[in-house]
């Protein structure tokens, strides 16, 4: 029945599939940043910390009876290490951004939103009147100032960016900090990406510029990238988190999340604490590599390199798995122009992603 858009997308080399890569590959695609799919510490705690409770499944929305210690327990330890006064956990990134975005902007509220914020936000708008939603140009930050001046908000005025973006890995500039207090407006802080790679205490870009949490913050963060399991958790104000709790529709009518992924997490969460001097250095050590065989200076670990041609996109990734490496081949609609995206994974050692480095720049 769709046969005439397949075609369509199989001629643009657009066409996406899954695929159960061979194991033996370098995983230099994944958003595992800081490798702790692969640590089995992590996962033997996680394990044991959920034989201890009474039920192993959710059974239940959050609501109802779904609700357990492990919850309590990793939002306790997220509010207290990222330092905002209340957390909530949601089943995924996708679910969070739905949640804050439907439920926060009310009638006569205006979103502000960055022209790349993810696919799940940019959805959310969609269930928003088409006059409450604003998107101004990508980390512009005159852009959205021109935006909030010239729009007639008779209601809250929300903005909506990311910590790091996840196809360009660029961070979004402070002044959007400052621009969110000078026009008494909420701040939406995706930091699915840069959670556990930003920051001195490793907890993402409000900690990367040393920003206190005010009451107009909210964070969102994720656990399938950095902390190695699934899941996500929105921060923010006692009284925003109560209001998402009795709002968010997409927190209200799902099963609360895994308690294992949870478990998961926390594990995650603690390691990332107890071990953050060695992190930060293995960071900095392979973006240093980044930098003096590609050129590229970046803080967060995702390294776009831009090569603007469908079926060549492919054809490096292709000529790379060959190699035994895997790298990420990423294409229209989710970039403009396609791209090699690197994950300067710090699980690749050093002289590894020097090499594969080396090979890119070759095969360009």
């Amino acid at each position: 029945m769709y046969s005439k858009e397949l075609n369509s997308i199989k001629k643009s080399n657009r066409l996406r599939k899954r695929e159960v890569f061979d194991k033996s590959l370098i995983d230099l695609a994944s958003n595992d940043y800081l490798g702790l799919t692969t640590n089995k510490d992590i996962f033997t705690k996680a394990y044991e910390r959920v034989l201890k409770e009474q039920y192993h499944g959710p059974k239940a929305s959050m609501l109802v009876n779904g609700y357990s210690k492990i919850h309590q327990e990793f939002e306790d330890e997220l509010k207290k290490a990222n330092n905002f006064e209340d957390a909530l956990i949601v089943g995924s990134g996708f679910l969070a951004n739905l949640s804050m975005i439907e439920a926060l902007v009310r009638k006569g509220d205006t979103l502000f939103i960055d022209e790349e914020y993810h696919a799940s936000g940019m959805v959310a708008t969609r269930l928003l009147n088409k006059n409450q939603v604003v998107i101004f140009k990508h980390n512009n930050c005159i852009d959205l100032k021109n935006k909030i001046n010239q729009t007639d908000t008779k209601g809250r005025k929300i903005i909506a960016i990311e910590g790091v973006y996840s196809m360009g890995g660029d961070l979004a500039p402070k002044e959007m900090f400052d621009i969110a207090d000078e026009t008494n407006a909420l701040l939406i802080v995706d930091e699915a990406h840069s959670s556990g790679v930003l920051g001195d205490k490793l907890t993402g870009i409000f900690d990367f510029y040393s920003i206190n949490p005010k009451e107009n913050h909210i964070k969102m963060g994720t656990l399938g990238k950095a902390y190695g399991s699934y899941g996500a958790y929105i921060l923010a104000s006692s009284n925003i988190i109560e209001f998402l709790l009795n709002r968010a529709k997409a927190v209200i009518y799902t099963t609360a999340p895994s308690l294992f992924d949870t478990a998961l997490g926390l594990e995650s969460l603690k390691y990332i604490q107890k071990n953050k001097e060695t992190i930060k250095n293995k960071i900095s050590t392979n973006l240093q590599v980044i930098n003096d065989i590609l050129g590229i200076t970046s803080n967060s670990l995702i390294i776009p390199i831009v090569i603007g041609d469908n079926k060549k996109v492919i054809d490096i990734q292709n000529r790379l798995k060959n190699e035994g490496f895997l790298v990420g081949a990423i294409r229209q609609p989710t970039v403009s122009n396609a791209i090699i995206r690197l994950i300067a994974k710090i699980d690749i050692e050093p002289f590894v992603l020097e090499k594969v480095c080396k090979k890119i720049k070759g095969f360009k």
